[in-house]
């Protein structure tokens, strides 16, 4: 089947509550990743390297961040029937309330895509991380003659209980679906693996491949608003024709700040589960002519140094380092995520500011957001051990200090 026959639309995320506060002021979509990317770049270079170019976004938390970054970075030429749009909530003379929910968010935007060619829409999370050829699960689709395809890996029982669990029957047509359970090994699936590391179960990735005709009609017939909690359970009982397609490779949710962590670290070792050097399956993002990084007397110890970066004389082990970042002498940053900058300096109102990590600063399991200051002799230390704390300038989340975006810590501070 050809990419040409499917709409994508991908969710642009809610309030974000798990991975704030880096959504303190931007959506899940539009947080930055592996120094140069953001979050929203994985579902989009998925659907273009699957020949699935007909894309629709759709946003309504804190988007602005999000939207500039579509704007600049994804431009079809006049001569491809592709695109990218940007679909927001909006009020309507039968409504004026915003998306309550995965469901409603798609039922609120039928009108723009009712009356497209398309046969097939394919529904994608804006906060998870894989490599997926589309085009697969829409074999898989046609050849089960299914009406509903649901992405599937298979999980621990740690992460089975923040998933929808999956049992189906030989032929693959899912027959339950089970929302978050507290005790999966109480469940009684047939798709549970044994194996040496514990049970294993079938979880929903969040990837629907959907019949037009389908969707619009079952969103058409119900007011329920999430499909994981409603669409998906209702029409599994009602015996539709539901099936399961298993996939094989990395997937990870990193819409929490642990996860978000974990998966951009490993980023950086030998054989990282995510590849980011994969030239079969690139990962596009905004092009911004950046010179090449300037790195002077410096120790690198497992890094990703990013475009416009100048370090002098530092010490980097296991971190990630974004764009434009400027490290004075003498720091150490260790087991950390600096997210990068937006400009080397700025004018707001008749302060200039520019951005920058001072002399003989220690960093150390950190996350600092984009344009933050930090002054010389600053130390942020390990905080594994700590409890969960919110403070004007930074939080702790799952033991690991994240530094607000845009703020500036005096000279000496010590967290």
């Amino acid at each position: 089947m050809k990419g040409s026959d499917c709409l994508v639309l991908i969710l642009g995320g809610g309030r974000g509550s798990r991975l704030y506060p880096l959504t303190l002021e931007r959506s899940k979509p539009a947080i930055g990743f592996a120094g140069k990317y953001r979050i929203i770049d994985i579902p989009i270079s998925n659907s273009i390297n699957s020949g699935f170019n007909k894309i629709f976004i759709l946003t309504q938390f804190l988007a602005a961040s999000l939207h500039a970054h579509i704007l600049h970075t994804y431009r079809f030429d006049n001569f491809s029937k592709g695109f990218i749009e940007i679909l927001s909530a909006e009020q309507s003379h039968k409504s004026f309330e915003w998306f309550q929910g995965t469901a409603d968010a798609v039922r609120r935007v039928i009108r723009h895509i009712r009356n497209l060619p398309q046969k097939y829409i394919l529904i994608l999370s804006g906060d998870h991380l894989y490599k997926m050829d589309y085009r697969q699960l829409m074999n898989s689709h046609v050849k089960n003659n299914a009406e509903l395809s649901i992405a599937s890996i298979f999980v621990d029982e740690r992460e089975a209980t923040r998933m929808g669990i999956i049992d189906c029957n030989s032929s693959g047509q899912i027959t339950s679906l089970i929302e978050k359970p507290k005790n999966p090994k109480r469940l009684k699936i047939k798709s549970r693996l044994k194996s040496q590391e514990g049970d294993q179960y079938l979880a929903s990735m969040g990837v629907y491949l959907f019949n037009k005709d389908v969707l619009i009609d079952i969103l058409s017939g119900t007011t329920v608003e999430d499909f994981g909690k409603h669409i998906l359970p209702m029409m599994i009982k009602k015996k539709r024709k539901v099936y399961n397609y298993n996939f094989k490779g990395y997937w990870r949710d990193i819409g929490t700040v642990d996860s978000y962590y974990d998966a951009s670290l490993d980023l950086i070792g030998k054989k990282p589960q995510f590849d980011l050097f994969d030239e079969n399956w690139p990962l596009f993002s905004r092009p911004r002519f950046l010179p090449p990084s300037r790195i002077v007397d410096s120790n690198i110890i497992n890094a990703l140094i990013s475009d416009g970066c100048r370090l002098d004389k530092v010490h980097i082990e296991n971190s990630l380092i974004g764009l434009r970042s400027k490290i004075k002498e003498n720091t150490r940053i260790k087991d950390s995520i600096i997210i990068g900058n937006d400009y080397y300096q700025r004018y707001f109102g008749d302060k200039l500011v520019k951005p920058y990590i001072g002399k003989g600063v220690l960093i150390e399991r950190a996350i600092v957001d984009k344009n933050v200051s930090i002054g010389d002799f600053c130390q942020i230390t390990d905080k594994s051990n700590s409890p969960d704390c919110d403070k004007d300038i930074y939080y702790v989340r799952d033991g690991i200090t994240i530094i607000r975006r845009g703020v500036t810590l005096p000279a000496h501070t010590i967290i």
